[in-house]
């Protein structure tokens, strides 16, 4: 699971989690998230199935904080704008329509 907690969870998707993870227990189970696990409690609508959900997730994990900058910039690279037409002069280059 990916992105874990960036949202509110609807009560459908509360219930979904909960039955997820409940099937999972005992078993290898991945989940990244850009908040503290402290800060997932309030997203639930049901206080609880939270506290019963992350007491679960929380206490039979093995947690990794990690600290830093994004990865992102570094392995997603912007598309390159694409170059302009070798017969068109700087002129008709900075009249292009839509700039």
């Amino acid at each position: 699971m990916g992105d874990f907690a960036m949202r509110e969870l609807t009560p459908a998707q509360a219930d979904d989690l909960y039955e997820l993870i409940g099937e999972r227990t005992g078993q290898s189970f991945i989940l990244t998230s850009n908040r503290a696990p402290t800060d997932w409690y309030p997203l639930f609508p049901n206080p609880v199935v939270a506290e019963s959900l992350l007491d679960r997730m929380i206490n039979n994990s093995h947690q990794l904080f990690m600290n830093g900058p994004s990865y992102r910039p570094n392995s997603d690279p912007r598309p390159a704008r694409l170059a302009p037409p070798p017969n068109l002069s700087n002129d008709q280059i900075r009249a292009a329509p839509g700039e």
